[in-house]
């Protein structure tokens, strides 16, 4: 029974890690992106609560999502579609420096473990702007 559920679990990994649509794919990196900012933006615009250990849970989600996500195999060219805007594979590299700019603040605000609303507001206005720029550009 154990090598069975050993079997099952690697077939499952395979298979995940295998998918063949790379816009599906992307998409769901956005969406458990779009998760952690959910819990965050709220909490920055002060709608809801502060609590630092559910913001540093949402900065670590955000922070494990960008450096699992490979631009190069998420976005290589002939993948245009979905909401990805052609601007990407035009300026490819300028899209990895977003990404690298954006994975840097995260880590940032990570570093700064923000222990009430404001030093949290402080730090997480510079993660979301990285957001916003970068939909701007490469989004349609």
């Amino acid at each position: 029974m154990k090598y069975l559920a050993i079997a099952a679990s690697m077939l499952l990994l395979g298979t995940t890690a295998a998918s063949a649509d790379a816009v599906e794919d992307r998409q769901a990196y956005m969406k458990e992106r779009g998760g952690a900012m959910r819990v965050l933006v709220p909490i920055a615009q002060a709608k809801n609560p502060f609590d630092a250990a559910a913001v540093m849970d949402a900065l670590q989600a955000l922070e494990a999502n960008a450096e699992k996500l490979d631009i190069d195999a998420l976005w290589p060219a002939g993948s245009e579609g979905g909401k990805s805007s052609p601007k990407i594979w035009e300026d490819m590299d300028g899209f990895k420096a977003a990404h690298e700019k954006y994975d840097a603040d995260v880590e940032a605000a990570i570093a700064a473990n923000p222990q009430d609303l404001a030093s949290f507001q402080a730090v997480f206005g510079t993660v979301a702007s990285n957001c916003g720029s970068c939909h701007e550009a490469y989004r349609l």
